[in-house]
């Protein structure tokens, strides 16, 4: 296997920023140029899993922290030393791309909200990761939500998610089985939440979620109190943006080149390389700014087909 999906769960509020912003936000999330969709950028997710495995390294000592470091340079890149000798990483991770954002619902807390172009993007990187048997994507239309049977979103068939109101719709086949397939890949080996995520993923029509995705993110007043005259300081009160706790996002990874070996020894190290780097057992990550107060921590897991 030489490619595989990423799937990152936001557990506290997510801020990869992009600068200042030009808006009433003065700091907002990295979005999309084309979509404005949220993002995580890949070099963000790379570098956070090398600072995880560097820690690990550290943890080691003799020849078995030699042979890691060894592996870890293969697999994210290798700095230029006093020798002159540097090599781009083999693993490469494209961004991570929205694909369900936790919107405020009436009925059943909030929801997993997609859309049938989030799903369709998904669907092209599920089949370039090997995955067979990929169901066809649903679409629904402006004034109505796709869900689940068994959903809590909906009451006397309506559905209501921020300021917006729809016609809920639980009779899609497609819909439970793209439900399906997003539970086990997301929260794989826990049922708990598999069945807390089909009650409470949710389709509408892309202009819906395009409102969705600009409106329902957190946005966080700051405040700066000089400590003399406890009054906020000059200038000092700024909002930040953040993607809220349950954003579900996606990406690629796959294994290209590794430098200074051929042949079999080229296949061998690539496949040490995915199941060191990419198993199932990477513990959560921190991605972002405001990591001393709690923010930017992810689950991060690897699904193949």
């Amino acid at each position: 296997m030489t490619t595989k999906i990423y799937w990152l769960e936001a557990i506290t509020p997510l801020h990869v920023g992009m600068g200042r912003g030009v808006g009433f936000i003065d700091l907002p999330i990295i979005r999309e140029k084309v979509t404005g969709w949220p993002l995580v950028p890949g070099s963000a997710v790379k570098g956070v899993i090398r600072d995880h495995f560097d820690q690990e390294s550290n943890e080691k000592s003799g020849e078995e922290k030699k042979a890691f470091d060894k592996l870890i340079n293969a697999a994210f890149g290798k700095p230029e030393d006093d020798s002159g000798s540097a090599n781009s990483g083999s693993l490469v991770f494209t961004d991570a791309r929205i694909i369900c954002l936790p919107i405020r619902s009436l009925y059943g807390t909030f929801a997993y909200v997609t859309s049938h172009l989030v799903l369709e993007r998904m669907k092209r990187d599920l089949l370039d990761a090997g995955y067979e048997n990929v169901p066809e994507v649903p679409e629904a239309i402006d004034t109505e939500a796709l869900l689940t049977q068994g959903s809590k979103l909906a009451v006397d068939g309506q559905v209501f998610f921020e300021d917006l109101d729809f016609t809920a719709r639980a009779d899609n086949i497609l819909v439970q089985q793209w439900a399906e397939l997003l539970a086990r890949a997301i929260f794989p080996g826990d049922a708990k939440w598999q069945s807390i995520f089909k009650e409470r993923v949710t389709f509408v029509s892309d202009n819906s979620f395009n409102f969705l995705s600009e409106n329902g993110t957190e946005v966080a007043a700051h405040i700066k109190i000089e400590d003399e005259k406890k009054i906020v300081a000059n200038g000092a009160l700024w909002y930040e943006e953040a993607l809220s706790v349950e954003t579900i996002l996606a990406g690629i990874v796959w294994c290209d080149r590794v430098y200074g070996c051929n042949g079999d020894d080229q296949k061998k190290i690539a496949e040490k390389i995915f199941s060191t780097f990419c198993g199932d057992s990477l513990p959560d990550l921190q991605i972002g700014g405001k990591a001393t107060v709690g923010k930017g921590r992810v689950r991060c897991r690897f699904t193949g087909a």
